[in-house]
């Protein structure tokens, strides 16, 4: 069995729902706390043993690219200073020299496309996809919690949560099987079924690991819903020949692609730090009080 090794970021959005806060600055750097969104996610998928960090990226996510990157000029200046705390926080979520790639998306056509144009820097072995926009909150990371399934199964993994039966609308739903080894087969996706259509309450909720089977499919793949490559369709495809498992996440997710997930997940994550949790319950219990 292959090691899974390289983790795809599809970071070409454009964040019209944050505007005018992502006219110049890329989604994925409005930051949680003090740390940019896109930044969690790397962070989670190094926890799961990820060697090769590949940006799909857009125009204007420059920024991106320099975020991951060394300042010399910051460093010298931190180090100067004796600001080595910082200094060794910045070290420590660097990525080592060669460990990340950048390949841009040069038409927003989709989730799907996005992943295909990252097929040359992946190769011919398995991948995990991380949605940037989605970040988790949980004692140990979602991706390695589900690379423990993949290297059980050898198949295809995404990660599910239970929504409200009645919420089943807003997602992309995953049909329950067999129980197998912490997860479960999966033997149907629909994406958005009425509630009287779906065949579970098990979102996914944007962590997968997929077999590279699936780029020769998004290479043929028909544009779908708002003329866009569906990620979806193609998965749909791939589960006629190779097994896909749903792995249950348990810990919290944060939509930060929409304004209120994103302020949920800056009170979640600094009422977590116990140098914020204070000040943040004073806040809020004052807010209350308006």
């Amino acid at each position: 069995m292959t090691k899974l090794r390289k983790a795809v970021f599809p970071v070409a959005g454009l964040g019209t729902r944050f505007l005018p806060a992502t006219k110049a600055i890329p989604k994925e750097m409005l930051t949680v706390v003090d740390k940019p969104v896109i930044q969690y996610v790397v962070d989670e998928a190094r926890e799961a043993g990820i060697e090769h960090f590949i940006f799909v990226t857009g125009r204007n996510k420059a920024v991106i690219e320099d975020h991951f990157d060394i300042q010399v000029e910051l460093y010298d200046t931190l180090e100067r200073r004796g600001k080595n705390e910082v200094l060794d926080r910045l070290h420590s979520m660097q990525p080592l020299p060669g460990q990340t790639s950048f390949t841009r998306q040069q038409e927003p056509l989709g989730l799907g496309h996005a992943v295909w144009c990252a097929r040359e820097l992946v190769g011919n072995e398995p991948f995990a996809l991380l949605l940037p926009d989605m970040i988790m909150q949980s004692p140990r990371g979602c991706l390695s919690q589900m690379v423990e399934l993949f290297e059980k199964t050898n198949g295809n993994v995404v990660s599910v949560e239970e929504c409200e039966p009645s919420q089943t609308h807003k997602y992309g739903i995953v049909g329950r099987g067999d129980t197998v080894a912490g997860g479960f087969e999966i033997n149907a996706m629909v994406e958005k079924p009425k509630p009287e259509d779906a065949p579970s309450n098990f979102y996914i909720n944007g962590r997968y690991i997929l077999r590279p089977e699936i780029f020769d499919l998004l290479a043929e793949q028909e544009r779908g819903a708002g003329g866009e490559i569906q990620l979806t369709d193609a998965m749909l495809k791939l589960l006629k020949n190779q097994p896909f498992h749903g792995f249950p996440f348990t810990g919290r997710t944060f939509d930060c692609g929409s304004p209120e997930g994103f302020v949920e997940a800056n009170l979640a994550f600094a009422l977590e730090r116990p140098d914020l949790r204070e000040h943040v319950l004073r806040v809020v219990e004052a807010s209350g009080r308006v």
